[in-house]
């Protein structure tokens, strides 16, 4: 078993409302957020979520516990949203803008969401899932509001427009909650090991010790109060949202807040107005930014730390990087189950083709198939224990006796080797889980997608290479005798799946085939697809 004991973990937040209200009151005036070229202070964002809360406070449906989702990109009003109803005593549901209704409806009914924050463009999609949800209050921004207030549509839905909230919140007192290291912070949305989208249940303590294991493991490259970190990655993934929202954030570091990472060209240009001293990606990123000339001919001087994560980094992408900035790529590695970090490469010491060592107080074992230690060297299932680790899936009591072993460790359904010095690789997934631009799609999801089309007799989904997401879906399709024309079939596939998948959930490939191979009991071989 892999252990770190150089020291002993210290927490020194009893939740992380107090980590916020400590982080602001010590910062005060310094910029703890920029986005769309306005910078909010620590002290603005104190007194923005604050108001935020108090009006939470005063809806006679929300009570302490009950679960918000906030549906928006990378902009400031996520994290006043998040920080305030935090400090309103409830429970974050991050929620991906790009879901479609199936999705939405499905994230909505399974986490109980009484009350949702969301951008928008999005309320025309929401009028028509909302009466299947629990969700019963609307707050909507538009992606200008804290520069100046802006129309939004109408679709008929009773909701309140966020910046109305700030304004009223602003005179009302912030109840003090209670909350502690066990108390649930968030619902962390995962398809974990079999597809079906779970809730990871993540307390204030989990996400508190994976800040404190990752400054353990930075700690050498964070300058207290005078960082500035990039956030391009979407802060509704709990990898970014830890990085900006809570470690930076405590660190007293401006988090420059990216909308659309997809436009490049924007990227550039905000990257080129400040001397950013941070920047967390994955490969795709990576490579697609050195390949811009106004990127290469950027200020590199101030950049100490670039983390990677969410997907595997390629040495050749790491390579360009460092040719490129002058800097290093950390790689890490961890799940939504893990609050997220399990293991990082320190900066500087990084190993290539490592994911690093296990952070502070993180265990590690590499089982077999009977829960077994494999030899040092070997490949097995890594398993993980330590603070960080989620309490289980939200309402999936039959699902948390599968994913934990009996001594208390979380199966990853990754398969990974130790070498004698502690670093870590992962060599294979023992889930057929496939990764596009970092985002987790898993095959199940997909399949029931595609064989709720009347032309699909059968269907089985996996991972191909792509140059520019990392991997893409493929789906191997048996028609139903009826059909006639494929073209027309293959459209038609195609819009059923636009309707009930996010973009990266789509396949990119389709290929009909007169029959799936299957084991002798009937199921799909996907690694016979493979080949």
């Amino acid at each position: 078993m892999l252990y770190d004991t150089e020291s002993e973990l210290k927490i020194e937040y009893s939740s992380l409302v107090d980590l916020i209200d400590a982080s602001c009151k010590r910062y005060g005036d310094k910029p703890a957020f920029a986005c769309l070229g306005k910078e909010h202070s620590f002290r603005e964002i104190h007194t923005l979520a604050n108001a935020f809360g108090a009006w939470l406070q005063q809806q006679p449906l929300l009570q302490p516990g009950d679960r918000i989702a906030i549906q928006l990109p990378n902009l400031t009003q996520f994290v006043i949203a998040a920080y305030g109803a935090l400090k309103a005593g409830l429970v974050l549901v991050n929620t991906n803008p790009l879901y479609t209704e199936r999705e939405l409806i499905h994230q909505f009914k399974d986490s109980g969401a009484k009350a949702l924050v969301v951008l928008s463009d999005l309320l025309p999609i929401l009028a028509k899932v909302v009466a299947n949800t629990p969700v019963e209050l609307v707050i909507s921004t538009h992606p200008l509001d804290l520069l100046a207030p802006q129309v939004q549509p109408k679709t008929g839905l009773k909701n309140v427009e966020f910046m109305q909230v700030l304004q009223q919140g602003m005179g009302m007192e912030l109840k003090p909650v209670t909350a502690d290291h066990a108390s649930l912070a968030a619902l962390q949305y995962t398809g974990g090991t079999t597809g079906v989208s779970k809730g990871a249940m993540l307390s204030h303590g989990n996400l508190l010790a994976n800040a404190a294991q990752c400054q353990s493991r930075l700690g050498t490259v964070i300058t207290e109060g005078q960082d500035i970190f990039v956030a391009p990655l979407p802060i509704y993934h709990i990898y970014a949202f830890l990085v900006n929202l809570v470690l930076y954030f405590e660190r007293g570091a401006c988090s420059v807040l990216i909308p659309s990472p997809r436009d490049i060209a924007g990227l550039i240009k905000t990257l080129a107005k400040y001397p950013f001293t941070g920047f967390a990606g994955l490969n795709t990123l990576f490579v697609g930014l050195c390949h811009q000339a106004e990127f290469k001919a950027l200020d590199f001087s101030h950049l100490k730390v670039t983390i990677s994560g969410g997907t595997a980094l390629t040495e050749a992408a790491a390579k360009l990087w460092q040719q490129t900035t002058g800097c290093t790529i950390s790689e890490g590695y961890g799940l939504s189950e893990t609050s997220p970090v399990v293991s990082l490469n320190a900066p500087g010491l990084e190993r290539l083709g490592t994911i690093g060592k296990p952070v502070l107080d993180t265990r590690v074992k590499i089982l077999d198939g009977n829960d077994v230690e494999v030899a040092l060297g070997e490949a097995g299932e890594l398993a993980v224990a330590g603070p960080q680790v989620m309490s289980g899936y939200w309402q999936q009591a039959e699902e948390n006796a599968r994913v934990f072993t009996a001594d208390g460790f979380f199966r990853t359904g990754d398969v990974a080797v130790a070498d004698a010095e502690g670093f870590l690789r992962i060599v294979d997934r023992k889930k057929d889980m496939i990764i596009v631009s970092g985002f987790n799609v898993y095959p199940n999801e997909v399949e029931n997608v595609l064989a709720g089309h009347p032309a699909v007799l059968e269907c089985a989904v996996i991972g191909v290479a792509d140059e520019k997401s990392g991997e893409a879906v493929k789906a191997f399709i048996v028609l139903t005798q009826e059909v006639e024309n494929q073209q027309q079939a293959r459209d038609g596939i195609m819009q059923h799946c636009e309707a009930n998948l996010t973009g990266y959930k789509l396949p990119r490939q389709i290929e009909f085939v007169p029959q799936l191979p299957k084991s002798t009991v009937g199921k799909v071989l996907r690694r016979a697809l493979r080949s």
